[in-house]
């Protein structure tokens, strides 16, 4: 048996949305102790632990990131399970729920196993797949959701491509229902968003690239809504990002219906002026938004009306982002910015810590029916300490993952991991 404690921390619980020092006892990678009034006595009453002096930093859940690109099988080039896994512990990540817009499909059970077994022995962190809602993610035929759950799939989306056939998305999420599964959606109007490289607007235009209304995402969030309605599956938007969704999310989430809502770092800190000179590190899916729609999704987080933010870690090659902006492939990466990253949100005072991790850890936790995101007894010992004040200039070339197409290269952040643990061990080297 052994015992961890983590003593002088600044505790940041997401359940009981509390911000103070404290103390914590790990013992065999679980929880078994949380003081937070006079925490001092706790070293006194175990005086065998192994003592990891927090200096007063924020001890906080480990991050449960949904949505990460893993370019295992075929795209071991962009990123793999290793190199994924390092990123996310230097990002103080725990959790990584990764997609299934592989090469091929993870679409069958035995691609499946293959993933889970090649992240079991390269990742220092915990990796739950995710499996394709319809063979190769082509819109046509349902996959074996059944037989995917069995192999351990935690949910079931085709990723950025909108299942177009609504007959068979809701065969889809009837069946899914009937499962008690967890189906993700990518909320945007095909037609609409097709060859679109950014966000409607008058820079659009006058940068002369092709653009999408941000009623393209509102149309596919109330197409979505309406076959929950009839189906009553348990649904997630992987990413809200435009004012103009919010008001059917909340009539939705009001009316009862099973929906959650995500929306990435990125869409949170960054709009499309920041496009700029056509830097390509700033071409996402969806396309960057205007401040207005930044503004109103931050405060939809605030409230809770949007649930989780992720990273939306999205590796690509120098080869695809040197292009035209029109022609470069979409995406960045994430796992090692998205908590500076999100702790933006915290100094401009839009958000406290508590909830900040509540989004970062307690409620992709919660929707993933996972016990980890808590700083509870009996709770997973998968943990951050982090400085939240500890400012830096990001250099690309530094980060673990293998592509290092971030937009906030140069950036000026606040915000530095010093240690993370998964299972009460640490996997980062820092601690």
């Amino acid at each position: 048996m052994s015992e961890t404690l983590f003593a002088n921390a600044r505790l940041i619980d997401p359940v009981a949305l509390r911000d103070g020092p404290g103390a914590l006892l790990v013992r065999d990678g679980v929880i078994v102790e949380v003081c937070t009034e006079a925490p001092e006595t706790m070293q006194a009453r175990h005086k065998g632990a192994r003592v990891i002096d927090c200096g007063g930093l924020c001890l906080a859940p480990g991050i449960v990131d949904i949505g990460v690109k893993i370019g295992e099988p075929g795209e071991r080039h962009k990123e793999s399970f290793r190199t994924a896994g390092r990123a996310a512990a230097a990002g103080g990540v725990t959790t990584i729920v990764t997609r299934p817009d592989t090469s091929p499909a993870i679409d069958t059970p035995e691609i499946l196993e293959f993933v889970s077994r090649r992240a079991a022995e390269a990742s220092p962190v915990r990796v739950l797949p995710m499996a394709a809602l319809t063979k190769g993610r082509q819109g046509r035929e349902m996959t074996e959701i059944g037989l995917m759950q069995d192999a351990g799939a935690v949910a079931f989306t085709d990723a950025f491509r909108v299942v177009t056939d609504t007959k068979v998305l809701s065969r889809a999420l009837s069946y899914a229902r009937a499962l008690d599964a967890l189906v993700i959606g990518h909320v945007q109007e095909p037609g609409l968003s097709a060859g679109a490289a950014m966000t409607s607007g008058k820079f659009a235009s006058l940068r002369g690239l092709p653009a999408v209304s941000p009623m393209a995402e509102r149309m596919g969030l109330d197409r979505d809504i309406s076959l929950l309605e009839m189906t009553g599956a348990k649904y997630h938007a992987d990413q809200i990002t435009t004012a103009r969704a919010l008001p059917a999310l909340e009539r939705a989430k009001r009316n009862g219906l099973n929906i959650t809502a995500g929306v990435s770092i990125h869409h949170l800190t960054l709009n499309d002026m920041d496009v700029a000179d056509y830097r390509t590190f700033f071409k996402l899916t969806p396309p960057l938004r205007s401040e207005d729609d930044r503004l109103a999704v931050v405060q939809a987080l605030s409230e809770g009306l949007i649930d989780i933010i992720c990273s939306m870690h999205t590796p690509q090659d120098e080869e695809s982002k040197r292009l035209p902006f029109e022609e470069a492939a979409a995406g960045a990466v994430g796992l090692e910015t998205l908590l500076p990253a999100a702790l933006r949100l915290y100094h401009a005072g839009q958000i406290d810590l508590p909830r900040l991790f509540a989004a970062l850890s307690l409620n992709p936790s919660r929707r993933l029916g996972l016990p980890t995101g808590r700083l509870l007894d009996g709770a997973p010992a998968d943990l951050v300490l982090f400085d939240p004040d500890a400012p830096f200039v990001l250099d690309r070339a530094n980060l673990l993952s293998k592509s290092k197409n971030t937009p906030f290269d140069g950036a000026r952040l606040q915000g530095k991991v010093r240690g993370t643990w998964v299972a009460g061990v640490d996997v980062s080297g820092r601690a």
